[in-house]
């Protein structure tokens, strides 16, 4: 069986911690940004670990 292939879509949006688990970047922070508030903005710009409910999806396509 030949090695699984790593989906560069995925590859290029999901990185993986130390601890194993999946970091993400938030959605709706590149445009609309006028009527968003700062603190919001703020917030986008942090990453965060996928959720539970996704993360077999996700560990699917990072081999």
């Amino acid at each position: 069986m030949p090695k699984m292939k790593t989906h560069r879509g995925a590859a290029k949006r999901f990185k993986k911690t130390g601890g194993g688990k999946i970091k993400r970047f938030r959605a709706c922070g590149s445009h609309l940004l006028e009527k968003k508030s700062p603190s919001r903005k703020r917030r986008l710009r942090k990453s965060t670990i996928v959720s539970a409910s996704d993360l077999k999806r996700v560990q699917q396509l990072l081999p």
